[in-house]
């Protein structure tokens, strides 16, 4: 069922991983990695298990030792999802990705007050909906990676103005293949958006974040995200 696969292999939340600190930023507790002596910046939005997840801190230290600084905040103010806790859905009325825009436009702002020329913002799941948002104007972001999109519509599409990068699952009920070639269908229309859209084999819901570092197969596949990731935002966060 789509809500057992988007809540399926739940991390082991750890307040102390990364290399990173914990800062308050746009109102928000947020992990920051990199120097604030970078000229480039990047927005990592969550899945439903937020910002102490180990793997997303993982991929923000990567995205840091690239030149990066990069910031990872804590959207769910410490109420991240937990599995059979509480129904998906009851989480997400109180968690939704409306207000989650807000808190990342107020991130964004607090981001270039620091100085930084360009902001690009990459989603997780959850975090995709909201990096979709913010795509809708090139005064908020410069560039977008969506990984294993939720609840994006077309409509959601239509509307993004600044490139990017939809990086999907083979087996993923809530952005199954067939929706992001539509969504591919939609960008290639739209001469003037540079796009990219790519369904990796063989991988399910979450595998960009959600796997077992202790496993080869899987963390190669996520490198590969994240390196395909970090090639989109090195060509247009600058």
């Amino acid at each position: 069922m789509a809500g057992s696969q988007c809540c399926s292999n739940p991390p082991t939340l750890n307040p102390h991983s990364g290399e990173g600190t914990i800062e308050l930023l746009g109102g928000l507790k947020t992990y920051i990695s990199g120097s604030s002596n970078s000229k480039h910046a990047l927005l990592l939005i969550s899945d439903i298990f937020g910002y102490e997840a180990p793997n997303i801190r993982l991929v923000a230290d990567k995205m840091a030792a690239a030149g990066f600084y990069v910031a990872v905040p804590d959207f769910f103010y410490g109420e991240p999802f937990v599995y059979d806790n509480r129904p998906l859905q009851d989480w997400l009325k109180d968690h939704g990705t409306d207000k989650g825009l807000e808190d990342a436009k107020a991130v964004v702002e607090a981001i270039k007050a620091k100085g930084f020329s360009a902001v690009g913002a990459a989603g997780f799941c959850w975090g995709a909906k909201v990096v979709t948002g913010l795509s809708k104007s090139k005064s908020s972001i410069a560039a977008a990676v969506l990984l294993h999109p939720s609840f994006v519509s077309l409509d959601n599409i239509k509307e993004v103005n600044v490139p990017i990068s939809i990086l999907g699952a083979e087996i993923d009920d809530y952005g199954p293949p067939a929706l992001l070639k539509q969504f591919e269908e939609i960008l290639a229309a739209k001469p003037e958006v540079d796009s990219y859209v790519e369904i990796f084999p063989n991988v399910v819901h979450g595998w960009a974040v959600r796997y077992n570092a202790d496993d080869q197969v899987a963390a190669n596949l996520a490198n590969e995200a994240h390196k395909k990731m970090l090639e989109w935002f090195s060509l247009y966060v600058k």
